[in-house]
């Protein structure tokens, strides 16, 4: 099959990276909207969260099924199902009245969505020939990073504007659009969608993946809202989580035709990869989840003023992924790239834990620019090795693999984020509070301060007056030991992303020749 040129090859690349980026937003864009959408359908925060866990944890399981599912289904039959899946949930999602409903239609958008990041990737490599596709891979990248991003600000302008219901339905135009697009410009593969001879479908590995996967999510996305492990739920979905993962791979790995093909992690470079990935994911979806929460919750941002923060400098990634692209099809080393972007993104993490409460919006202009450059130099070599040193056919399962580890990352580093600023919280409470001892005249001034400008609106005695002013103390108190414990995070990231820096040594890059260059395109051509 003839690698597309021109226009189509350009069609391809916007629409499988808006779909992507779209697959993106939806993780995060919710995050803004919860307590809008708990009112508006009556329920509690903690219930209305669940529509962030029911898409996660769609999205972890179909993820290593898209290679599998593609190859059996045909990849741009897959692609263009899962495409109009994702539409009409969005759709449904957008018109439910209860909470069971939008759960179950959200946890189908998952499904549809999770399909589209992987494939979409599948597709985008295919449409460039084999010494070009670091350019591809930084296309990709660009979307990875900006997905999650565009969440929040997107999301926080359509609440300060609109009522929450939008935030699926501007989906729908794009998803229709990127439908038919597919339709007309992804051509089919030779014998794409026809049976193969001895082909089935795995579902003893695929259910096992289920209950291995979709429970560890669970527990990832749902262990701090319940306590841990004081709840039944959370202990019971930790022992089925470790079971199921390690039937599932006693299983996957004793069959011929897996599901999910493992076998692939005996590449060293694959294997690696997934740890940078890992980590990587961890610090894209932990930063962009720590940040509001800090601008929100100490700065007194709105949802609106935190994404435009958080979107600004990330736009440096649009300019700087396809530059990193074309430098490394040229047969740059990506190694010195990944160090250099994790050092850049521990550089980010470090300045952000050094922030003052009065810091202005214009001063997180530098680190989340280091954070920018650093993602985009680590992205896009990660991207490219999750297939470097792999057969053809073994590309979608490289990719599908790679993908899931991001997420994974990312909800492991939600979860760690979660519970390290809750320990955190109590313990500079603790400290705070045993300095403000009675009878200290740093207390004694404060709150007869307070209280003085209390009984000065009139309309108040002393003693009341006095006991608000306790309350705003209190309010400090609690104030000051949220926004050490955040800073404290940002140190813990940091800190993930220097230990891994020495596992690098152990990634190999061999540089191709002509003639290799020549046998791999004839090796993908003939594979198509």
């Amino acid at each position: 099959m003839a690698t597309p040129r021109g226009f189509a090859r350009a069609i391809i690349v916007l629409t499988t990276v808006s779909a992507a980026i779209m697959e993106l937003i939806d993780t995060s864009i919710v995050n803004v909207a919860l307590t809008d959408m708990s009112g508006s359908l009556g329920v509690s925060i903690e219930d209305i969260s669940w529509v962030i866990t029911s898409y996660a944890i769609a999205n972890v399981i179909i993820i290593p099924l898209t290679g599998f599912l593609a190859e059996y289904f045909g990849r741009k039959n897959y692609y263009i199902v899962s495409m109009v899946i994702f539409t009409i949930a969005s759709y449904l999602c957008g018109q439910s009245t209860s909470l069971i409903e939008i759960i179950i239609w959200r946890f189908i958008q998952g499904v549809g969505g999770g399909a589209l990041l992987s494939t979409s990737q599948a597709i985008l490599f295919d449409a460039f020939e084999p010494q070009d596709r670091p350019i591809a891979s930084g296309l990709f990248g660009m979307g990875i990073v900006l997905g999650p991003t565009l969440g929040p600000t997107l999301g926080g302008y359509i609440m300060d504007h609109y009522q929450w219901p939008l935030i699926f339905m501007i989906n729908i135009p794009i998803g229709i659009i990127a439908t038919l697009l597919s339709i007309t410009f992804i051509d089919k593969k030779p014998g794409e969608g026809k049976k193969k001879k001895g082909m089935h479908i795995d579902y003893n590995g695929i259910l096992l993946l289920m209950v291995g996967i979709g429970c560890l999510q669970f527990v990832l996305e749902r262990g701090e809202s319940e306590d841990w492990f004081a709840s039944n739920a959370i202990r019971i979905c930790s022992v089925l989580a470790l079971l199921g993962i390690i039937a599932f791979i006693w299983y996957e790995l004793s069959i011929k035709t897996p599901a999910v093909n493992l076998r692939i992690l005996n590449n060293r470079n694959l294997a690696f990869t997934t740890i940078f990935t890992f980590v990587t994911g961890f610090g894209l979806y932990t930063s962009v989840y720590v940040f509001p929460v800090l601008a929100q919750r100490v700065l007194g941002y709105t949802p609106l003023e935190t994404g435009l923060t958080l979107m600004a400098p990330t736009m440096i990634t649009v300019v700087l992924m396809p530059v990193i692209g074309k430098t490394m099809s040229k047969g740059v080393s990506p190694i010195p790239f990944v160090v250099v972007g994790f050092i850049l993104f521990a550089g980010y993490a470090i300045m952000s834990s050094q922030v003052s409460p009065d810091v202005s919006k214009g001063d997180f202009f530098l680190p989340f620019a280091l954070r920018a450059v650093g993602m985009s130099m680590v992205q896009l070599p990660l991207i490219n090795q999750a297939v470097a040193g792999l057969s053809p056919k073994d590309y979608a399962a490289g990719i599908s693999l790679n993908n899931m580890i991001r997420q994974l990352g990312g909800a492991f580093g939600i979860a760690l984020a979660n519970n390290y600023v809750a320990h955190q919280y109590s313990q500079h409470r603790t400290d705070l509070v045993a300095n403000l001892a009675d009878g200290s005249a740093a207390l004694s001034s404060q709150l007869h301060g307070v209280a003085s400008n209390f009984m000065a609106r009139g309309g108040i005695d002393s003693a009341t007056a006095m006991n608000k002013a306790y309350g705003v103390i209190n309010a400090k108190v609690d104030m000051q030991s949220y926004y050490l414990s955040y800073l404290d995070t940002f140190r813990l990231v940091a800190l993930f992303f220097i230990l891994v820096i020495p596992l690098v040594s152990f990634l190999r890059v061999k540089k191709k020749s002509a003639a290799e260059m020549a046998a791999a395109k004839a090796a993908v051509e003939e594979s198509h």
